[in-house]
């Protein structure tokens, strides 16, 4: 192997904009700000940051761009911020390095969602 996924993440960090958990627990109910869930739908079923938008990590960059057939509109709003976020930031960090590496301007919650609820955010949980 030539590169670690930690590696990786690293490289990402370095050049992408992260946001502390008390930041973003301020931010959430900003209307300018988009919050976006990579995590998987078993994970977001334990619950989930009230608002959030879910996108699997797996279609985020056709969803994001409006040339794919899978171009999500939620990801065509013009003078919104949006924050990236899965469990522990590693995720995220990686999505929003390639994000910016296509022209879409994005950040990422650096601790993730874990910390999120540690430090006392809001969570949903989905309706039954």
């Amino acid at each position: 192997m030539h590169k670690t996924a930690a590696q990786m993440v690293a490289e990402a960090r370095a050049r992408i904009d992260e946001v502390e958990t008390v930041d973003a627990i301020a931010l959430a109910e900003d209307p300018e700000v988009v919050i976006v869930d990579l995590r998987d739908v078993r994970e977001r079923a334990k619950g989930f940051i009230p608002g959030s938008v879910h996108a699997p990590r797996g279609m985020i960059e056709f969803w994001v761009d409006p040339q794919s057939p899978y171009h999500k509109p939620v990801f065509a709003q013009d003078g919104k911020t949006y924050l990236f976020h899965c469990a522990s930031g590693w995720r995220s960090a990686l999505t929003v390095a390639t994000l910016q590496d296509m022209g879409f301007p994005a950040a990422h919650l650096r601790d993730g969602f874990t910390d999120w609820v540690a430090r006392g955010g809001p969570v949903e949980m989905p309706e039954d």
